[in-house]
């Protein structure tokens, strides 16, 4: 690795740290952030001719902090400038600096920046753009490239979050047990937020918002190491790392989605996830399961299944059927009528998912996955009608053409010649 190399990887992972400890001693986002960039430049000035520091976090935050205080001072014209030595990279400074920086005040500093991005004053899609840009440092343009919008829009999309961060007064002290705990409920969330941002992507949006989905990785493995025996956490962690695990095998040249049943197995991440499955194992030793492990146990499920006529259906009927009862969702039942449908057949799945026609009317998947069951079923008029809806419910062309596949089955076969199901998002 070069120099240069790392040195981006050293800002990089030290960024959360050293921008929650500057916006605990500033609070304010901007000074933090400007405090932050100041002492990066000066750290890719220093560290190639002096070597790295001991800490890297720790010299970013001395660095920034002084350099902001000079910029106070000079705009105050209270005092002069200090001299140069005071704002070096002294090793006895830097030692105190670092002995300083314990292991509560690292993760009270993070959590502090991850709760005030997550703040209730804010929609889910501005938290996503200022965890973005705060906590994992992309710039304006990488952020509106991913979600399709001009750097502009972004831009006002990051700076009223600010302002409205300014304007609810959200505090700046770490919060008590009870609030923290429903926080990191908010802070997972809008992980997986951005993880989904990437994941669903698809067609020639695909590649430009797979980042998303790395990066919302690399922050849950950030929250993991903040919070090692967490369940939840482990949970998120993983599922994630099995989801991302298949990103190779989804989508053919033309960036059409393949379905699950037929991906080339081969091309699965499998260090990626034995790391998920190891997870899973370790949390559910803490016997407490939330909706993230249990999303996560069914992907492994999935995962360990070396062939499709592999996959243990009966066990994620079971999970989605656990899921359904500490997170009752009408999407979960949809789900699940999938797994019906392998374990006790279409007429089942089409039961179970009638009564959520009024919820999920406008639910591209819905119909997709009725579409599918009538068609096993040899109903092949009540199929095309379904598919029809669903290709006029469609947010892309590469859904639009997935069903508009299934229909050209249907006109070919007749009745579907009992094929399985196989619309469903969660199998791709």
């Amino acid at each position: 690795m070069t120099d240069t190399a790392w040195i981006d990887a050293a800002l990089t992972s030290a960024r959360p740290q050293a921008v929650g400890a500057l916006l605990r001693y500033f609070r304010d986002l901007d000074t933090a952030e400007e405090a932050f960039q100041n002492a990066c430049l000066r750290a890719l000035k220093s560290w190639p001719q002096n070597g790295p520091p001991r800490d890297p976090a720790a010299w970013l935050i001395m660095v920034g902090r002084n350099a902001a205080i000079d910029d106070v001072r000079r705009a105050r014209r209270e005092q002069p400038l200090p001299e140069d030595e005071a704002i070096s990279d002294l090793d006895d400074a830097e030692s105190a600096l670092a002995d300083r920086l314990d292991g509560s005040h690292y993760r009270d500093d993070i959590l502090r920046l991850l709760f005030i991005c997550c703040h209730r004053e804010l929609p889910a899609t501005q938290q996503i753009a200022l965890a973005l840009r705060v906590v994992s440092g992309l710039t304006v343009k990488q952020i509106a490239r991913a979600f399709l919008v001009s750097d502009a829009a972004m831009e006002q999309r990051i700076t009223r979050a600010k302002a409205r961060v300014a304007q609810a007064n959200v505090p700046f002290e770490t919060p008590g047990a009870v609030e923290r705990s429903e926080r990191l409920t908010a802070v997972a969330a809008m992980i997986y937020l951005i993880f989904n941002e990437g994941y669903s992507a698809s067609g020639e949006t695909a590649a430009l918002r797979q980042p998303l989905s790395e990066e919302a990785i690399r922050l849950a493995r950030l929250l993991l190491r903040l919070f090692p025996s967490e369940p939840e956490i482990m949970g998120l962690t993983a599922l994630l790392l099995l989801q991302h695990a298949r990103s190779a095998a989804r989508f053919d040249a033309e960036g059409m989605p393949i379905l699950l049943d037929d991906q080339d197995r081969s091309l699965w991440n499998q260090p990626m996830i034995a790391e998920g499955i190891a997870l899973i194992d370790k949390a559910m030793r803490h016997r407490r399961s939330g909706p993230y492990l249990i999303q996560a146990a069914i992907a492994a499920l999935h995962s360990r299944a070396a062939r499709p006529e592999d996959t243990d259906w009966t066990q994620i009927d079971l999970l989605y059927g656990a899921l359904e009862v500490v997170q009752p969702s009408p999407v979960v039942t949809l789900n699940r009528a999938v797994a019906v449908s392998k374990v006790r057949g279409a007429e089942a799945a089409l039961d179970l998912i009638a009564p959520l026609e009024g919820r999920l009317a406008n639910y591209f998947y819905f119909f997709g996955v009725r579409g599918a069951l009538l068609m096993q079923l040899g109903r092949a008029d009540e199929a095309r009608t379904a598919f029809d809806r669903a290709i006029a419910l469609a947010h892309s062309s590469a859904e639009a053409a997935h069903i508009r596949m299934q229909l050209d089955r249907l006109m070919r076969d007749g009745s579907g010649s009992g094929r399985p199901v196989k619309s469903c998002r969660d199998s791709i």
